[in-house]
């Protein structure tokens, strides 16, 4: 649950510590650049994400061995154009240019990209032409000549038509000509297609290549070095003063209180509002977890007084702004009372903070509010510590892991911040949300009975605001109707609906009708996302 204070003073940062040995990202408006990020960290060395405009200014803060310059929905052919400073093709790192970042580099450094006669989108296979230190001995396949060929995923309109002084084409399309440029002796690159996506199968092998070999990277971001860096810092900055700390009773806020615990001991207090909308006995996992690591809580039982706020309340946006609401006026109630505490600890993780940069540059537009809930008021008298700020999910996993903390809980699928009130389609009233919290329940199980929880990004029970007509006992009934949804994901900025197996949907419906009171009807949501999201509200 993420909170705000116009108090935010985040502890120092990882890459303060890591001059030379980081990787900056500059973000152009590409919907895949935090995989770029995740790809780079993957490999493990430190990345950090900026916009241009920062650009410069990063670049002498951090010193990176190298830098990415990211794809963009935009075209380096019209006048709005963003251009980044000169910096950054002057201060003597590698660069690589992925799609509109190689057109970019193309046009800085003297040469002209225009329009293409087709725009490429989707699988394309590039040639090889000549060798050069990027994609020397990369391939997928030869052609009858003995040429290298690379299976890519291409996604462009313009491209690069006359190649900058110094620099030599590495690789082509029928329709692309210049499908990778490079200069060696700068240790400039550029690709038109995207190594950062699954679709091109060595791409994680290029990006090894241009970090570990071209640019000398270190490998030296794991687990064991992020836990021990981030303890370290919260204890230089915690010497004195108790910590209180939001506890959501999800995977990041949990890993949170584990780390500050760690960090701070007994000077840690955790609040944990119960409103009544988590899954079936979460709440009482997350108060035994935190019973069996020694982390004190408080819980808050406030489920009476959300549902009561919740009443009549139908848009899913009114949802969460109700939701939130509720929720600072039941933690400043908690925490009134609380003597000594000097930081205000929450769990936001790095896509928190890339999507909120984003959105308040105008470069996203608002499809929906975050799931994390509200915001607590500017008079909050608490600097703000958020220990992940710099790690994206899969990351905070494995400190989670190193940390102690269970699978059952790590490993849990995200949940909403409004919780079960965006799950429960239309007016949330106690009923609903039995029946949801049950269906749900038993959709879970079977998937973990069938080995297919893991295998899965996110699954859930949706229950529709409509009634249909079944047969139960020979009987007409009238009854509600529950959706089930799963899908396959990397990075949740797209997903896949699920090929369950029939045999196994067939076990969930049926287990769900026969079992769950007020239901006769079980569908299975086969949308992927986009156009879908994976949530329905």
């Amino acid at each position: 649950m993420t909170l705000t204070s116009r108090k935010n003073l985040p502890i120092t940062t990882l890459t303060e510590s890591l001059p030379g040995r980081s990787v900056l990202i500059l973000d152009f408006g590409s919907q895949y650049t935090q995989l770029i990020a995740r790809r780079v960290r993957e490999l493990g060395i430190y990345s950090e994400i900026h916009v241009p405009e920062r650009g410069a200014e990063r670049l002498r803060a951090l010193r990176p061995a190298a830098l990415i310059l990211s794809g963009g929905p935009r075209s380096v052919c019209t006048s709005s154009t963003r251009r980044v400073s000169e910096p950054l093709f002057t201060a003597g790192v590698p660069v690589l240019g992925l799609c509109y970042g190689m057109q970019l580099m193309a046009l800085h450094c003297g040469g002209e990209v225009a329009r293409g006669t087709g725009r490429e989108y989707g699988p394309a296979r590039v040639r090889m032409r000549g060798h050069s230190r990027l994609l020397r001995d990369i391939q997928d396949a030869s052609n009858e000549q003995g040429h290298g060929l690379l299976d890519v995923w291409m996604s462009h309109g313009d491209q690069v038509s006359v190649l900058p002084p110094g620099f030599k084409s590495i690789c082509s399309t029928e329709s692309c000509p210049v499908a990778g440029m490079a200069d060696e002796a700068r240790a400039f690159y550029g690709l038109q297609f995207h190594p950062e996506v699954v679709h091109t199968p060595q791409g994680l092998h290029l990006l090894r290549r241009f970090l570990l070999e071209i640019a000398s990277c270190e490998a030296h971001w794991t687990p064991e070095h992020v836990e021990q860096r981030l303890l370290g810092q919260l204890r230089l900055r915690t010497a004195s003063g108790r910590v209180l700390l939001a506890l959501s009773g999800g995977v990041d806020s949990m890993v949170s209180a584990v780390l500050l615990s760690r960090a701070v001991g007994e000077r840690l207090h955790c609040i944990f509002v119960d409103n009544g909308l988590l899954r079936r006995g979460e709440a009482e996992e997350v108060l035994a977890a935190c019973a069996s690591l020694d982390i004190p809580v408080q819980r808050v039982e406030a489920a009476e007084r959300f549902l009561g706020d919740l009443r009549g309340v139908t848009d899913p946006e009114e949802k969460r702004r109700v939701i939130g609401h509720r929720f600072i006026k039941e933690f400043e109630t908690a925490a009134k009372d609380l003597r000594d505490i000097r930081w205000l600890a929450q769990g936001t993780i790095y896509p928190d903070v890339i999507e909120s940069a984003a959105a308040g540059r105008g470069k996203a537009d608002a499809i929906k509010s975050h799931h994390n809930v509200g915001g607590l008021p500017e008079h909050m008298p608490w600097p703000l510590l958020e220990p992940l700020r710099d790690l994206f999910k899969d990351e905070v996993r494995r400190v989670g892991a190193r940390l102690g903390l269970p699978p059952e809980l790590l490993e849990r699928h995200p949940f909403p911040g409004p919780g079960l009130a965006v799950r429960v389609l239309g007016e949330v009233r106690a009923e609903s949300l039995r029946i949801l919290r049950h269906a749900d329940a038993l959709y879970l199980e079977e998937l973990r009975r069938a080995g297919w929880y893991q295998k899965l990004g996110q699954a859930f029970a949706v229950l529709l605001p409509v009634r249909t007509v079944g047969v139960k006992g020979d009987r007409r009934c009238y009854e509600q109707v529950i959706v089930l949804r799963a899908v396959c994901t990397e990075d949740f900025m797209t997903a896949h609906w699920a090929r369950l197996p029939a045999e196994l949907l067939e076990s969930c419906a049926g287990r769900i009708m026969n079992e769950v009171p007020g239901v006769n009807r079980v569908t299975y949501d086969i949308s992927n996302k986009p156009p879908a999201t994976i949530e329905w509200e």
